[in-house]
């Protein structure tokens, strides 16, 4: 019995809420007469939605944020992640929740499909979000099912392992169709759609956006640069109205919260899912939050004067230690009795610190991210760096940084050429390289993205992974040979309910580890 519970269980999460239980005419007495036995695209895709962040969200706070030095737990236990070391435990949640999705956004797909009740917006949603998901899947796990995940219906109860490669360009594949079916733009039922209320550019620009995400992410690959590099250049360059991409923060792809408690409808899971005394107990790290207060960054509001920050709110709800903006240095060793200055308020309605300037992120309306368009902005800015499109890549540098705060700050300018951003730029001494090497620009251009990608899921990670910005310090408590681990572990019962798969994905991979790179990560 428990081999059979496994192995249902590694189909990924597959839903079988619909199995008949007889077969000779009672079907009468197995109807549910409540509960809805089917379900139509508008109902599915809000939780879906809602289902496939909350876990990304959840990981990023306690397993990228550690790995990047965004917070350092104080901690000399065993299994610390900030020292790159982590229990096997930790691959299980994504694998569950995110393949559980899949399911859904497959049903979208295949609803939306039916005749006379056909809807291609539905359908290409559906494939932008599988992408997204398997996106995910595969860049924390490497080689994961694919082509035959999902599909216990169909019989398929131990489904093979694909390698990375072939999933990234069947990816494309559908990113092309679903760009395709978008441009038709039938109506979506605006309530059924958290993100962009109905709103089928939003959505099309968002698929080309992600497509460029997942091209730079693989384009250091000999045995498919050519044609990514191609496809790079023809979304940008040759034929950007075929494939429009996003042009200002209000086409970012966020879901925003709207409560707190829960009657309202779309809560930020961190309010639910953490506790207060949890959510601020990491110390901010000293390479996350010391470059913010160097630069006077209006995202932190250290000297409560600028008028752009919205009268001193602190947006990224950071709350100061006796010495102010100190972190704690990452990877400290063992029993150097480092002290937590620095850290993230919590949501408690009883403090006092919501009135002198503090906002939790529990609180914020902001941290649903998919993805923003900040990042598309710094994704051009490499691109162009390195030659695969047109334009300047000192103007994608500032317009990334400009978004980037103005996501959190809404009254700082977008203007690179605003006085103000120019201002803050100057002061900061973190004005383009133009006479600094490669490397040198590389390093800029990430070390700013890196905080365009605060709080989206675990991205930091991944692209720290593929380019080595920006250049975090080692400090000498690090496990894993000091080497940012590359991936997490297969989910252990998976060994047990879907072995031969397991095994085959292993001696292809490399070892079931976490220093065994993935695929876009090998030389």
């Amino acid at each position: 019995m428990k081999k059979n519970l496994y192995k249902v269980i590694a189909v990924l999460g597959v839903s079988m809420t619909t199995l008949s239980a007889c077969d000779k005419n009672f079907q009468e007495v197995n109807i549910d007469p409540i509960n809805i036995l089917t379900s139509t695209p508008d109902k599915l895709l809000a939780p879906a939605l809602v289902n496939s962040l909350t876990p990304g969200m959840m990981r990023n706070r306690n397993f990228n944020n550690e790995l990047m030095q965004v917070t350092v737990s104080i901690s000399d236990g065993e299994g610390t992640v900030f020292r790159y070391e982590y229990r096997n435990t930790y691959s299980d949640y994504l694998w569950n929740a995110w393949y559980i999705q899949l399911t859904n956004f497959k049903d979208i797909y295949k609803q939306a499909g039916k005749p006379g009740t056909e809807n291609k917006s539905y359908q290409g949603i559906s494939l932008v979000c599988q992408s997204w998901i398997y996106s995910m899947l595969s860049d924390t796990y490497g080689d994961i099912p694919y082509f035959q995940s999902n599909n216990a219906t169909g019989g398929v109860l131990e489904p093979a392992f694909d390698k990375q490669q072939a999933i990234y360009l069947d990816m494309f594949k559908k990113l092309e169709e679903a760009n395709t079916l978008l441009t038709e733009g039938t109506a979506i039922t605006p309530s059924s759609d958290p993100i962009f209320k109905g709103d089928i550019a939003k959505w099309r620009k968002f698929c080309n956006s992600l497509y460029l995400r997942l091209l730079l992410r693989v384009s250091g690959k000999t045995e498919v640069a050519a044609q990514v590099i191609a496809k790079i250049k023809e979304i940008v360059d040759t034929n950007p109205a075929k494939y429009p991409i996003m042009a200002n923060n209000a086409e970012s792809a966020t879901l925003k919260w709207t409560g707190l408690t829960g009657t309202d409808p779309f809560v930020n899971p961190y309010v639910n899912g953490v506790r207060v005394q949890d959510f601020r107990s990491p110390a901010i790290g000293s390479f996350f939050i010391e470059r913010l207060a160097n630069w006077n960054d209006p995202r932190i509001d250290i000297n409560n004067a600028n008028g752009y920050a919205n009268n001193g709110i602190n947006r990224l709800g950071i709350s100061q230690g006796p010495g102010g903006f100190v972190g704690v240095p990452s990877g400290y060793a063992i029993g150097a009795g480092v002290v937590k200055q620095a850290y993230f308020y919590s949501y408690d309605q009883t403090s006092s610190s919501v009135a002198i300037g503090a906002r939790s992120l529990q609180q914020s309306a902001q941290t649903g991210i998919l993805m923003n368009y900040a990042e598309v902005q710094f994704i051009l800015a490499e691109a162009a760096l390195k030659g695969y499109i047109g334009g300047s890549a000192e103007n994608y540098y500032y317009g990334g940084m400009t978004a980037a705060i103005n996501y959190w700050v809404p009254n700082f300018p977008t203007s690179i050429t605003s006085p103000v951003f120019t201002k803050y730029v100057n002061e900061a001494d973190i004005d383009w390289l133009n006479t600094g090497s490669t490397e040198d620009k590389l390093e800029q251009i990430h070390v700013q993205k890196y905080y365009a990608l605060f709080l989206v899921d675990m991205q930091q990670w991944f692209e720290y992974r593929r380019t080595g910005h920006p250049v975090l310090p080692k400090g000498p408590g690090l496990r894993n040979g000091g080497v940012m681990p590359a991936r997490m572990t297969y989910p252990v019962y998976v060994q047990s309910a879907n072995p031969t798969n397991y095994q085959a994905a292993v001696a292809g991979q490399g070892p079931d580890v976490i220093s065994t790179n993935v695929w876009w990560q090998k030389p």
